[in-house]
């Protein structure tokens, strides 16, 4: 059975609440719920955080024992170098995730600290570019 983990940053606990135009409405409690039914020959962890440190911090304690990491750094993909750093210094392969089409989006969201040392790339699917995800591993 592959070992997989969700690893989601700041805000996207408030998915389902938070701009659902953006976002939509399910939770994200909800929809890992329905991921696990769907995959069932897959172990999905789950952890998420708003604070920087402790994204890198799980990372690094994953980043070794994984069979794929599934990221979605929220605001920090554009800002933080650490976490960057932190999936370049991890032997666990990395799929950068986001809900919306960040390149639709502010021009500051254009530009990733993870995109070049992760193992792909999948936005703007809505909640679906997660199961892509998956699927990729």
């Amino acid at each position: 059975m592959k070992k997989l983990i969700i690893i989601n940053g700041p805000n996207l606990n408030l998915l389902g609440k938070r701009e659902p135009n953006i976002y939509g409405s399910l939770s994200f409690t909800e929809f890992l719920e329905e991921v696990k039914i769907k995959y069932p020959k897959v172990s999905i962890d789950y952890f998420q955080s708003n604070i920087e440190g402790e994204l890198i911090d799980k990372l690094q304690e994953v980043g070794f024992t994984y069979d794929g990491i599934v990221l979605n750094a929220a605001a920090y993909t554009h800002t933080s170098v650490g976490i960057g750093d932190a999936v370049k210094a991890i032997e666990t392969p990395v799929v950068e995730v986001h809900i919306s089409n960040t390149f639709n989006r502010e021009e500051f969201r254009h530009q990733s600290f993870i995109s070049p040392n992760a193992k792909g790339v999948i936005l703007g699917f809505g909640l679906q570019s997660y199961e892509l995800a998956i699927q990729s591993f």
